[in-house]
């Protein structure tokens, strides 16, 4: 619990994202005022920010509202009501110049693939049946067991490598296991010859066929959300990224911002994990540091480009499984709301790319990273190049936590260093906690910092539920897994010893 505070509390909260603007307008809910210290100048919502260009509005990745949470659902509303869309998703897989539905289904698939492709296929797999690997031990050992290596060449290496920068060969096959969980090739065949069983807990029922998405984008939500907690008393200062923490033996006492300092009662922190520990004043103990040193980030890159037609494809975004170029999702963003396009005659596609920061995706400039973008939706043949008009980049820095084999035991380092020595001190949000959710997963933590601050809570903010995923399909009676999945690299193998057709 938090240490209670004779005076009325004032909150400092760094991050004017999803999970800190959530923290924010709750506790205006008991009275109780904040500051919200936010590092851009211009734009808060964080990763769930919409940027603009030239009144081209495009998210930093596609961002849908959808939740399995009421409370989180009726917040959405309260604060946008009827400026909520509701969208049908449409999301496919463009590999060899075909669409493949996506989540797969069988007899498309193959039908695009051709006849001998898909002889292929059925032939790879048949022979992972016959012949199971020994050993499984990666992503690629799992896939290629389940669906065949044809299949996995097709479907699931490209991508994966290209959003974790991870060869599927060095990724543990518990990952697989458990996104992947209950398909196989004889499963999705299955599905799609033969009717459905009526038994309980048989039923397949798809959660995201529909989802809501504000007019103008997230963006719109926390602006709104802003100007809310604006109004009932709190500010949100924009430039405000922060420099110094310094700490005590009353806990966090004061955050230095390159404008200023600020004193609170209480702190929620939303910022990267890694930098909190870095910004601490005096230092924290060295085995501390070196797990926050440890901790590692994935970015990404939009290439927005403005195409000169008002349709290029119906759907909100492309998966890209060309090994051939390093574009791995194009969100067609007019499809998401007619309100992203200032005019009707154009298309605003964002080109989706992930990256390290300081690799040469990330240091190329804009100009090269259009021409890139260009070159490639051509050579895909998506889009005639000599259609685009316009174009511009945005790179996000820490956009996605990475997830190695040693990043839980470095955050618990952390976690019970803060949780001892500032007790003041609550970590919210996806880089707040360095824990990979959705943007529902991060306001719930800051709904409940809130509470913890306002009304004496004893909620624990690591308890929040962030399954693995909200996966394509789900059946009936399954129980979600508790704490969204990851990609691990895998350990080396012990000499002598095999598993035989079993997961570690």
């Amino acid at each position: 619990m938090l240490p209670k505070s004779q005076a009325k509390p004032h909150v400092v909260i760094i991050g004017a994202g999803p999970a800190g603007l959530t923290t924010a307008y709750e506790l205006t809910r008991y009275g109780v005022l904040s500051t919200v210290l936010e590092r851009d100048p211009h734009k808060v919502g964080g990763l769930s920010r919409t940027a603009e260009y030239k009144g081209f509005r495009f998210d930093i990745g596609g961002h849908r509202f959808f939740s399995k949470s009421q409370e989180i659902e009726d917040f959405w509303t309260e604060i946008l009501a009827d400026r909520m869309l509701e969208r049908g998703r449409l999301s496919r897989i463009f590999y060899r110049n075909r669409f493949f539905d996506y989540p797969l289904k069988p007899l498309n698939a193959l039908t695009n693939l051709g006849i001998p492709t898909a002889s292929a296929c059925l032939l790879s797999y048949a022979q992972a049946k016959v012949f199971p690997p020994k050993q499984v031990r990666s992503f690629e050992d799992w896939v290629v067991m389940s669906f065949g290596r044809v299949l996995y060449e097709i479907f699931f290496k490209t991508y994966t490598e290209k959003v974790w920068g991870i060869p599927c060969s060095e990724i543990s096959a518990d990952w697989a296991a458990q996104r992947i969980k209950g398909l196989s090739m004889a499963s999705l065949i299955k599905t799609t010859l033969l009717p459905a069983p009526k038994q309980r807990g048989a039923l397949i029922k798809t959660l995201i066929d529909r989802f809501r998405y504000p007019g103008r984008g997230p963006g719109e939500m926390w602006e709104a959300v802003a100007e809310r907690i604006g109004e009932r008393g709190c500010c949100v200062e924009m430039d405000a990224g922060v420099t110094r923490l310094d700490w005590g033996t009353d806990g966090l006492k004061t955050v230095w911002t390159r404008n200023g300092s600020h004193q609170g009662t209480h702190f929620v922190s939303t910022m990267p994990l890694r930098e909190l520990v870095e910004s601490l004043n005096p230092p924290a103990p060295q085995p501390v540091r070196a797990a926050a040193a440890r901790l590692g980030y994935r970015d990404f890159i939009t290439v927005a480009l403005v195409i000169d037609q008002p349709e290029c494809f119906p759907d909100n975004w492309i998966y890209i499984h060309d090994a051939s170029v390093k574009l791995g999702r194009i969100q067609n963003f007019k499809n998401w709301s007619p309100e992203m396009v200032p005019d009707p005659r154009y298309t605003c596609l964002g080109l989706e790319y992930f990256c390290f920061e300081g690799d040469g995706l990330w240091t190329a400039s804009d100009a090269e990273l259009i021409e890139l973008g260009k070159r490639e939706v051509a050579s895909l043949g998506l889009i005639d190049p000599a259609k685009v008009v316009d174009g511009t980049a945005v790179r996000q820095a820490k956009a996605y936590p990475v997830y190695d084999d040693f990043y839980a035991h470095n955050v618990q380092i952390i976690r019970e260093f803060l949780e001892c020595e500032i007790p003041n001190l609550q970590l919210a949000g996806r880089n707040g906690m360095h824990r990979y959710n959705n943007q529902d997963h991060a306001m719930m933590t800051g709904i409940l910092a809130a509470r913890n601050i306002a009304a004496g809570g004893t909620y624990d903010l690591w308890a929040v539920n962030s399954d693995a995923q909200y996966q394509e399909e789900i059946r009936e009676g399954e129980t979600d897994i508790s704490g969204r999945q990851v990609p691990r690299r895998l350990k080396p193998a012990q000499t002598g010893s095999t598993v035989d057709g079993a997961m570690p």
